[in-house]
C-alpha cells in the first residue's frame, strides 16, 4: 500500500472541443436542455443536508426565490422526461420536484435532483454538474468498455447524468462485509475484475466512496458488481498506481478480503477473464471506440508533466517503449488499450476467421 498517492486536489475543467461536440450529437448525447448548470446556481440560501444518524452529509439543500424555483421545477421536470423518455412529456404531469441537493465536496460540485411520484411517492435522482472533456470521455469509456451502460447529455457548458444505484463502497465495508450472507470470495474476484477495468482505461481515484457496489440474488447466493461512479480523474493523473484502486487506503479492507481468500492463480485467472471481456467489447463496438479515441488523442485533459509522468511509469509498467511516442492522454490510453489486450483481440480475430472460413 502506498499511503502517499493521492490525486490532485484541485483538478481544472477542460473544455468540450468541436470533434468531440460532433461525436456526442451523432450518438444522442447532445440535447437542448430546458435547465443549465448556471441556473442552479442561483441560489437563495442552502440547509445542510444530514443523514439518519444525524451526521452530515457534506450535501446542502438548495433553496431559490419563488419566481426562479417555478421555472426550474418545470424545467427539471422536463429535464427528467428528456432523460428517461427522450422527450415524451406525457408523463410528466403526476411528477414534481422534491428537492436540489447541492455538494461543495470534492471538484465537480454537482447538484442531485430529486424527482417524486405525486400518485405513489416514489422518488428517482439525477445529477447536472458543469461540463468537462475528461469526464465526459469518462463516461463514454466506461459505456463501451464496461459491462454497464451509461445515460447522460451534454448541452450549453452542462452536463446532465443518471443516477447510478448501489450501495456506496465505505458503506459496503462498514456495514456488509461481516455478514454471514455475503459472499466474500465473490467480493474479492470482482474487486480484482473492477481494479483491472479501472487501469486499463486510466480511471483515477477510484476510492471506496467513488465505487458502489451492486448485489444480485443469484442460486443460493449473491452476485456483486463494482461500478465507478466519479468520472471526473479519467486520465489525468501522472501517477500510475492512481489508476489501481488497491493503491488507496480507504480501499484496504478490499485488498485484503482479496489476498485472504484468492491465491495468485485465482487473482491472475479473474484479470485476465476481464481483459478479454473488454477485448470482446472493442470488438462489438470497434468503430465507436475507435472514433471516440481518435478524438481524444488530440484533445488536452492534463497537463504537460502528468502525461510525461505516466508515459514513463506505463512504459516501465509494461516493459515497451511504445509509450514514448505518446503525445497526449489520449494516446496513453490507446496504447495502454492495445498493449495490453493485443493477444486477447487476437485469440478473439482469430475465432472469428475461422467462424467464417
Amino acid at each position: 500500500m502506498h499511503g502517499e498517492d493521492k490525486p490532485s486536489r484541485k483538478k481544472k475543467f477542460f473544455p468540450i472541443s468541436t470533434e468531440l461536440r460532433q461525436y456526442l450529437k451523432t450518438h444522442g448525447r447532445e440535447s437542448v436542455l430546458p435547465v443549465s448548470y448556471s441556473d442552479l446556481l442561483e441560489i437563495k440560501y442552502a440547509v445542510p443536508l444530514l443523514d439518519k444518524a444525524g451526521k452530515d452529509t457534506l450535501w446542502e439543500k438548495a433553496l431559490y426565490e419563488k419566481n426562479h424555483w417555478h421555472y426550474l421545477k418545470e424545467g427539471l421536470i422536463n429535464l427528467y422526461a428528456i432523460l428517461k423518455t427522450e422527450g415524451d412529456y406525457t408523463f410528466t404531469k403526476h411528477l414534481d420536484v422534491a428537492r436540489i441537493d447541492y455538494c461543495t465536496f470534492g471538484n465537480s460540485h454537482p447538484f442531485r435532483i430529486r424527482i417524486v411520484n405525486r400518485y405513489n411517492d416514489n422518488y428517482d435522482h439525477y445529477y447536472i454538474k458543469k461540463e468537462d472533456a475528461s469526464r465526459v470521455y469518462g463516461l463514454e469509456l466506461e459505456h463501451i468498455l464496461s459491462p454497464n451502460r451509461m445515460t447522460f447529455l451534454t448541452h450549453n457548458n452542462t452536463l446532465v447524468e443518471e443516477h447510478i444505484p448501489g450501495i456506496p463502497g465505505d458503506v459496503f465495508v462498514k456495514d456488509y462485509f461481516d455478514r454471514p450472507e455475503t459472499n466474500k470470495i465473490r467480493i474479492a474476484k470482482e474487486f480484482v475484475k473492477f481494479n483491472e477495468r479501472c487501469f486499463l482505461r486510466l480511471l483515477g481515484d477510484m476510492r471506496s466512496y467513488n465505487f458502489v457496489v451492486e448485489i444480485t440474488p443469484d442460486i443460493e447466493d449473491y452476485q456483486y458488481r463494482i461500478r465507478a461512479i466519479d468520472f471526473d480523474q479519467q486520465s489525468y493523473e501522472g501517477r500510475k498506481n492512481l489508476y489501481l484502486p488497491q493503491f488507496f487506503k480507504e480501499n484496504y479492507p478490499f485488498v485484503e478480503l482479496t489476498l485472504k481468500y484468492l491465491n495468485k492463480d485465482s487473482i491472475e485467472q479473474y484479470r485476465a477473464e476481464e481483459r478479454t471481456l473488454i477485448a470482446y467489447r472493442i470488438a462489438a463496438s470497434r468503430y465507436r471506440i475507435m472514433d471516440l479515441l481518435k478524438i481524444m488523442s488530440k484533445d488536452s485533459i492534463s497537463t504537460d508533466e502528468k502525461r510525461k509522468q505516466l508515459k514513463h511509469e506505463l512504459a516501465e509498467h509494461f516493459q515497451t517503449t511504445t509509450f514514448n511516442r505518446c503525445k497526449t492522454m489520449g494516446e496513453l490510453v490507446k496504447t495502454t488499450l492495445r498493449v495490453a489486450l493485443k493477444p486477447h483481440l487476437f485469440r478473439i480475430q482469430r475465432n472469428l476467421g475461422k467462424i467464417t472460413d
